[in-house]
């Protein structure tokens, strides 16, 4: 395990030294604290690595077993205080490693997009929710069958045979913000490609403007009222389902390994981002270096 810490830090090190313009940017006298921005980002890292996805966790596990390695390890406050601050350079460390993934855009592949609710309260208890009312709000996740309050992480991937999906560009919106809404606003460049999608996206707008870029939007057919579809329908839709699947194995995969839907225990808008941006760019880190 002294190894892993050892790699993990010395790889935060060399991001901090190549793209400290788009880090956490310190404007105060204490710009150069003695427990420093790279320490608690390689904790981040190594904590997820063993399994401890709570920033709770992740201060005991440090404290009892690897204090000798951070002699200025802070108290818990400060740490979770510090490590709120950090979303630029989560969000830095998530671009390098997106860009090692995909050094260079594969034209012809198909893309996949659909999104993932991140959870800060749910069922009856999303009404009265007030955590991050900056970025979050209430909404339905149809597929769950559930009211939650929280955002919606929206990812388009790009297909590989027999392999994960690898993200291609991430964003989120607000849980109230309709899927279509948020693929629109993004405006993405997808030439020559064919996009598969669920019934959120197509509209009017979508449609005629993947048409210009040459781009096919393939979703499933959606159910008459008060009819049933027939069977070429049903066959259709199963394989529009088979060709859409792995970006829900990859929601998936990304939940067992960060823990990201669940955000109950995030008490601001600062900790929110961070719960997202910063398990993203772990599992990046996982992507990269382990898969």
């Amino acid at each position: 395990m002294e190894n892993q810490l050892i790699q993990i830090y010395l790889f935060v090190c060399q991001i901090y030294d190549t793209c400290s313009d788009t880090c956490f940017q310190r404007m105060s006298n204490n710009n150069e604290p003695l427990f420093t921005d790279q320490e608690l980002i390689a904790i981040w890292f190594f904590a997820h690595l063993n399994g401890l996805s709570q920033k709770k966790q992740m201060h005991t596990f440090i404290k009892n077993y690897w204090s000798a390695w951070f002699p200025r390890f802070p108290a818990y406050q400060t740490f979770v205080h510090r490590l709120n601050l950090l979303e630029p350079s989560f969000q830095t460390f998530g671009k390098v490693l997106l860009k090692s993934l995909n050094p260079q855009p594969e034209a012809g592949i198909d893309r996949i997009v659909d999104s993932l609710p991140v959870m800060l309260a749910q069922h009856g208890h999303s009404y009265s929710a007030r955590v991050a009312r900056e970025v979050a709000n209430a909404g339905f996740c149809a597929a769950k069958k559930t009211r939650f309050h929280g955002v919606r992480l929206h990812c388009l991937a790009a297909g590989q045979i027999g392999r994960l999906p690898k993200p291609v560009h991430l964003w989120l919106r607000e849980a109230s913000a309709h899927d279509s809404k948020a693929l629109e606003n993004q405006q993405l460049q997808l030439p020559n490609v064919t996009l598969f999608g669920d019934l959120a996206y197509p509209t009017r707008q979508i449609i005629a403007f993947l048409r210009e870029q040459n781009t096919k939007l393939v979703t499933p057919v959606k159910k008459p009222k008060g009819k049933e579809l027939s069977e070429t329908q049903r066959h259709y839709n199963r394989l529009v389902s088979k060709f859409r699947q792995p970006i829900e194995s990859l929601f998936n995969w990304i939940i067992e390994k960060t823990n990201i839907q669940r955000a109950s225990k995030v008490r601001s808008t600062a900790a929110l981002l961070i719960h997202c941006w910063g398990k993203l760019a772990f599992a990046f880190f996982l992507l990269v270096f382990y898969y």
